[in-house]
């Protein structure tokens, strides 16, 4: 697979700029990770040391979350040794933000030194065996929002959005912590309704493990800024067709919560190994 980089606008560039100077006199963050916290998954920042908050509402161009489960805040904090940057909260095309301001965070991460970037969400099973609650790492991703893409195209490989070395250090964290660990490829949709039970067996027949509304535009950012990037979903409800009860946010947030203590020890020993 190929897609598109690109050079954000001269306008943009000037706001990357105020937005990161902001962030950093504010934050003063130096350290080299971040971590994107999908719906239901802020609670990760109760473990960490030394904080410092700073909401998306405060910063110059940032986007703003609007949805539940999705607190809209940055926060910085240590880890064992480690300085992580966190944002709780993303903002997704459905609430009709562009797909350039949707990523304005990953660039505004680059601009402040972010080497390794690990994104997380929430998301749809398409299959029995991962049931709620389960664990998954991304590693390939198919995006059916039939959006257009970006101006000033620059082809980039598939390959560049997946960290192998992040991958391997999330089995083996997983493998030591006996955590069931699944891999698969995410399916982006651009939501806000669910996916129909016939959409699914489409992105089943073209080997999807998962589905969601977020994530994608993310991951291909991060990598075409040269981070290296490692996805991680929670599992938190089967997709339509699958289930025998209609889908809502509200049991997202619910199996979210159930799958929290495995989550975090997942993520912070990944951060650890680093």
């Amino acid at each position: 697979m190929w897609t598109t980089s690109y050079t954000p606008r001269a306008g943009r560039m000037s706001d990357l700029k105020e937005t990161s100077q902001y962030i950093f006199k504010h934050l003063d963050f130096h350290g080299k990770t971040a971590v994107i916290l999908g719906s239901g998954l802020g609670g990760f920042t109760d473990i960490l040391t030394d904080q410092c908050t700073l909401p998306y509402a405060q910063i110059p161009h940032y986007p703003r979350s609007t949805v539940k489960g999705h607190s809209g805040e940055l926060v910085t904090g240590m880890l064992e040794e480690k300085e992580i940057l966190v944002a709780k909260g993303r903002v997704h095309c459905y609430e009709g933000y562009s797909r350039e301001t949707v990523t304005f965070p990953i660039r505004v991460f680059k601009e402040l030194g972010i080497e390794n970037l690990i994104i997380t969400n929430s998301s749809g099973s398409l299959k029995r065996k991962n049931t709620p609650g389960t664990l998954m790492v991304i590693e390939g991703h198919m995006d059916f929002t039939f959006q257009d893409g970006p101006a000033d195209p620059g082809l980039i490989s598939d390959g560049k959005f997946h960290s192998p070395e992040l991958i391997s250090i999330a089995k083996k964290v997983a493998s030591d912590n006996g955590i069931h660990l699944a891999m698969g490829n995410y399916c982006w949709t651009l939501g806000p309704a669910y996916e129909t039970p016939a959409e699914i067996q489409y992105f089943k027949s073209l080997n999807g493990t998962a589905v969601g509304m977020s994530t994608l535009p993310e991951i291909e950012e991060g990598g075409t800024l040269e981070l290296n990037v490692l996805t991680l979903s929670t599992l938190t409800n089967f997709a339509a067709g699958i289930s025998e009860h209609p889908l809502t946010h509200q049991e997202v947030l619910h199996n979210a919560e159930k799958a929290k203590g495995r989550f975090l020890k997942l993520l912070s020993g990944i951060i650890e190994r680093i």
